[in-house]
């Protein structure tokens, strides 16, 4: 199967935020494939819900020969390995969330699935690290670059760079 190349948004707010995004890292590195762009890492508001703990989020491209369906089970099995648990679909905090934002240029929705990630045009704490490392890249829905994507983005959280 051809490489196929991947991005993901990482979010934590619990335990040790950094720790657990070089965990992640790690691990996908392992079990996904090898990582070709990596974001900083920024410091985020809550987004959808209330919570004292900010986020740290960053974005990866990573280049994988999973197929969709065993990539979300490779996500899956990390977070697992990682100490989260899925009791709800609202949002809350989070040990570690991983997000499958693009996969190669596909549009895909079925099964309550959807790719390119539904709700990424809403979102600063994504589209901002996704900006560093992809800013040309196309929204194959839209038909809008990331920055361009950014630039008319109404979300007007706090995303702040730490390193």
């Amino acid at each position: 199967m051809k490489m196929k190349s991947v991005y993901l948004g990482i979010g934590t707010n619990l335990g040790d935020r950094e720790g657990n995004l070089t965990k992640a890292v790690e691990l996908i590195k392992e079990h996904i494939g090898p990582v070709k762009g990596m974001s900083s890492v920024y410091e985020t508001e809550p987004w959808g819900f209330e919570s004292v703990n900010l986020f740290l989020n960053l974005t990866l491209r990573v280049e994988t020969r999973l197929s969709l369906p065993r990539l979300l089970e490779k996500i899956l099995m990390i977070e697992s390995l990682m100490g989260r648990v899925r009791e709800s679909k609202d949002y809350r905090s989070r040990i570690i969330d991983i997000d499958i934002l693009f996969y190669d240029k596909k549009i895909i929705d079925k099964e309550g699935f959807v790719i390119p990630r539904p709700l990424l045009p809403e979102r600063r704490f994504v589209l901002v690290p996704l900006c560093e490392i992809a800013r040309d890249l196309i929204h194959p829905v839209m038909g809008k670059s990331i920055r361009e994507l950014l630039e008319e983005c109404p979300d007007k959280s706090k995303v702040v760079k730490i390193n």
